[in-house]
């Protein structure tokens, strides 16, 4: 029995929580910003060399972890020194060969977090490197691929690409959303060639989503024009603007109605005078702020889309391949606004389903809003 299990002070992960009923349950349907499965990386990608040249984490348990950005129960507060709506959990199985079993638990951050970490571990060796990495993952708001991966790019801490997949629940919502946007490219493409039967095509975007760049991909590159590892890094970075605009399909609406909601809430209980002005300016500033964030990310996709149609209907392939050999140092910004947002999504109508009434404590109002808050226009540190 590994560490984790013996431990006491860790805490149990297993098919009685509410919450996580089967660790396999979660690494089949979870969704890409929210959980890295460690384990399917290696069941993937084990026998790659880049692999074993460039893990995410040295320490092989720690590396077939599974990690999730996790939203704070109230038993869950205090583990904490200070308030925090969300964290970054590290679930290490208790067999990895059948995920049914469970494991056991640690936040990144929480009292005494690194000792339970090496621990689990059965760390023999240094770990600051490891543990310096959880922290860098820790600062963001998601685990999206492309945004973690050009986070931790920008802090030296360069990392095999098997380590970006996105999610198998990902990949199947993406298909049918993938194929029509680069339809008129597969057109492009494929010029010539007797027409493109929708077998092909749909093989084509299977290969676009894979963590593989393969043969199946070489019309396209000599479409953009690209040779060797600057076209698995445009492909990549395709991949990233595709599946922002995917994320940015459904999110928009459910944005839009909780801002109207936000503005719609009932505070209840004891209201000082500057806890009542704060909770009726902040309801305006976020208001604004979503608004805000909206029109930055709009302005960054609109750069992908007039790039793309560079491409497609000025037979400018230059451009494109120019925008996405550039477009990783836009991930930063993108996907820290799009993981914000989505935040406040998510946390609202977790809070407020669709069926529960618009009606908050005062002082709860101003935790929510004092975390909304926080999250909007903050830069990642440098």
């Amino acid at each position: 029995m590994s560490p984790f299990a013996r431990s006491s002070k860790l805490k149990p992960v297993n098919k009685a929580d509410r919450r996580i009923r089967s660790l396999r349950n979660l690494e089949r349907t979870a969704s890409t910003s929210r959980v890295l499965s460690l384990i399917a990386v290696e069941n993937e990608s084990a026998q790659r060399p880049e692999y074993l040249q460039a893990p995410l984490f040295k320490n092989k348990v720690l590396n077939t972890s599974i990690i999730l950005k996790h939203r704070l129960r109230h038993d869950d507060m205090y583990l904490f020194d200070e308030m925090r709506p969300t964290a970054t959990k590290i679930i290490i199985p208790f067999d990895r060969r059948d995920l049914g079993l469970g494991g056991q638990s640690v936040f990144v951050g929480q009292r005494g977090w690194a000792e339970l970490v090496l621990d689990g571990c059965n760390a023999a060796g240094d770990m600051s490197r490891d543990l310096a990495t959880l922290k860098l993952i820790d600062m963001l708001p998601s685990l999206d691929p492309f945004l973690l991966r050009e986070h931790l790019r920008r802090h030296d801490v360069l990392v095999a690409n098997c380590y970006f997949a996105l999610s198998p629940a990902d990949l199947e919502s993406m298909r049918g959303f993938v194929t029509y946007e680069i339809a008129r490219l597969i057109d492009l493409a494929y010029q010539g060639a007797a027409g493109m039967s929708r077998a092909h095509a749909a093989r084509l975007v299977e290969a676009l989503l894979s963590t593989n760049v393969d043969e199946r991909l070489e019309p396209l590159r000599h479409t953009l024009v690209m040779e060797g590892e600057s076209f698995k890094e445009g492909i990549f970075s395709w991949k990233g603007f595709l599946y922002y605009k995917w994320v940015l399909t459904t999110l928009w609406s459910q944005l839009s109605a909780v801002s109207q909601e936000i503005g719609r809430l009932v505070v209840t209980g004891s209201r000082e005078s500057e806890a009542g002005r704060y909770v009726h300016e902040a309801r305006r500033r976020l208001q604004a702020g979503v608004l805000l964030e909206r029109s930055a990310i709009m302005r960054t996709m609109k750069v992908y889309d007039d790039a793309f149609a560079a491409l497609i209907e000025n037979g400018r392939p230059q451009a494109f391949r120019d925008f996405l050999l550039c477009a990783p140092e836009m991930f930063l910004s993108l996907g820290e606004r799009v993981g914000v947002i989505s935040h406040i999504s998510s946390y609202w109508r977790y809070r407020f389903s669709k069926d529960d009434s618009l009606t908050v404590d005062v002082d709860e109002a101003i935790d929510i809003f004092a975390d909304f808050e926080a999250g909007l226009s903050a830069p990642l540190a440098a």
